[in-house]
């Protein structure tokens, strides 16, 4: 049977406040890819969009940022990835709606793409695809795509007042999607008052950096942080600056370009500036121990991680969402067998824990009575007590509800795997269907509808209960309440793994794994192998 489709000047054009933008309609849902939200110059601050005569056409999916260095393809069956051509004039977004009727004030969710600060863009990963969303939640979605990288987050300030805001450009471009939506999303059906801004991993991160941007304040009304919450030292803007001087200076040196003359920099053919900040970070690095991880730096545009300075008086009014899965960054590393004897996982736990084996495997089976021993040896140390700390004080500083959740459901992958850093995305935007892994009989449908439904809720409302779930508690001091999404999802109450999470984070910190570290040997690993590194979003 054919589908219903069409793309004409008549049925699929809309107005915007910059001309006319002609997008496709297919079985319900009107589509617009590629659609210029900003421009900006090298380095510096983005600008709306300039006008245009005419239809502009709006479907084909725009250009991506560049990524530093080329990714080797793996772990493909967990993480469905697309490419695409890339190109340093990426501030665009995607959108899908299921009505045109500027007066059917549709809530409207907006999607931040993950792969830190460096790497991503809004369709990289096969799940981002928006269009079941929009049909499923009749809401509009949106995907966006923003400068990342030595593009979105050099720090040039000490180079002229013209880059006074650099290391934060990519964060800068998010707020401009912000203000196009808030100019034109009613003429796509939304809701310009409602406003949910939501983002996995990095796009978790820009998450909480946004509820941290005064300039952002009412450009979005609610926000749904996934596996993108982190413990870190708080930043020193001008160590960072420094270390970020040097860096630059590096790169001049590299492209034997004088310091007077740094605007060159701006001309600079992208793959000539990557590879120059490439030989320039492996020399500091080596040299120095010095390694940037790009991310935004407080200043006066971005008022700094809230864990550390407190929440702004903006998002102490924000309804959020924050969550994790049970067994983050285990997505490339050998899951233990569950089918092994149980002196064997006691052993596997012993090689782990010593003298504390006992008392971890206790913590363990008091907290997840139903999960296998073996997920103990997996379990997310990194993402589940820093997203605990930061909803409690999110919920003891605002005056708005602040909900926290688990995903932590196991998949059929090489036997039983527990969840992975991204794997609850496909079933945020219902599109199980098109990623193979999520494909569970039994358990997919009705887990779908839980989780999809909730987020849905939560974007209309600003609260995640629906009649197709258990009773979600807000957490706060009396609930501490965190909702487990799992094949018998449940609300678990009194930060029910709180003593298990600080025993495993004791361990890995005491191992000195740190997120800033996972980087540095994925970049050195890129530099002396020559070849592309694993995925790690």
């Amino acid at each position: 049977m054919a589908r219903e489709f069409y793309c004409s000047d008549e049925l699929t054009v809309v107005k915007t406040t910059e001309g006319l933008l002609k997008g496709y309609f297919l079985d319900g849902i009107y589509t617009f890819h590629g659609i210029d939200y900003a421009w900006a110059e090298r380095f510096q601050q983005p600008q709306p969009p300039k006008s245009w005569e005419g239809i502009k056409d709006a479907t084909n999916y725009g250009y991506i940022c560049p990524t530093m260095g080329e990714p080797a393809p793996s772990g493909e069956v967990l993480i469905p990835h697309r490419f695409w051509p890339a190109n340093e004039h990426c501030q665009n977004l995607n959108l899908w709606t299921p009505t045109l009727d500027p007066e059917a004030k549709k809530p409207v969710m907006v999607w931040l793409h993950g792969g830190g600060y460096a790497n991503g863009s809004s369709i990289e990963q096969v799940a981002y695809e928006g269009d079941s969303l929009a049909e499923y939640g009749d809401v509009v979605v949106i995907t966006v795509n923003h400068r990342l990288n030595i593009l979105g987050f050099l720090d040039m300030s000490s180079f002229g007042s013209k880059y006074a805001n650099s290391v934060n450009a990519g964060i800068a471009d998010l707020v401009e999607a912000l203000r196009w939506i808030k100019r034109n999303v009613q003429a796509f059906g939304g809701d310009p008052d409602n406003v949910t801004i939501f983002g996995q991993s990095g796009g978790g991160g820009k998450v909480e950096t946004l509820l941290q941007v005064p300039e952002a304040d009412g450009l979005f009304h609610k926000g749904i942080l996934m596996s993108g919450l982190f413990k870190g030292e708080k930043k020193d803007p001008a160590k960072i600056g420094e270390a970020h001087r040097k860096l630059v200076l590096g790169i001049l040196k590299e492209l034997d370009i004088p310091e007077e003359k740094v605007e060159e920099l701006e001309k600079v053919p992208y793959d000539v500036l990557e590879r120059a900040f490439n030989r320039a970070q492996y020399r500091l690095l080596k040299e120095e121990d010095l390694f940037i991880n790009w991310g935004p730096v407080p200043n006066e545009f971005y008022m700094g991680n809230p864990m550390h300075v407190g929440f702004t008086e903006h998002a102490k009014t924000v309804p959020t969402m924050a969550g994790s899965v049970i067994s983050e960054f285990s997505t490339f590393g050998p899951i233990p067998d569950v089918e092994m004897p149980e002196e064997a996982k006691k052993a596997l736990i012993q090689s782990a824990y010593g003298d504390q084996t006992d008392k971890m495997i206790s913590l363990f089976e008091k907290a997840y009575p139903d999960k296998d021993l073996t997920t103990l040896t997996v379990l997310d140390a990194m993402c589940r007590p820093a997203t605990i700390e930061w909803a409690e004080k999110k919920a003891q500083d605002s005056s708005a509800p602040s909900y926290l959740y688990l995903f932590a459901l196991n998949f059929d992958v090489n036997g039983s795997r527990p969840a992975w850093h991204c794997s609850d995305i496909p079933f945020v935007f219902y599109n199980t269907h098109r990623v193979p892994n999520c494909n569970i009989e039994g358990v997919t449908e009705n887990l779908e509808e839980e989780v999809a439904g909730a987020f849905v809720c939560f974007a209309r409302y600003g609260n995640p209960n629906h009649e197709g779930m258990r009773k979600w508690d807000a957490y706060n001091d009396q609930t501490r309440a965190t909702m487990v999404f799992d094949e018998e999802t449940v609300c678990r109450k009194g930060d029910f793994d709180r003593e298990l999470m600080a025993a495993v984070e004791e361990k890995v910190l005491a191992a000195g794994a740190k997120m800033g570290d996972m980087f540095k040997v994925h970049f050195l690993k890129q530099m002396e192998s020559g070849e592309g590194g694993n995925w790690m979003y």
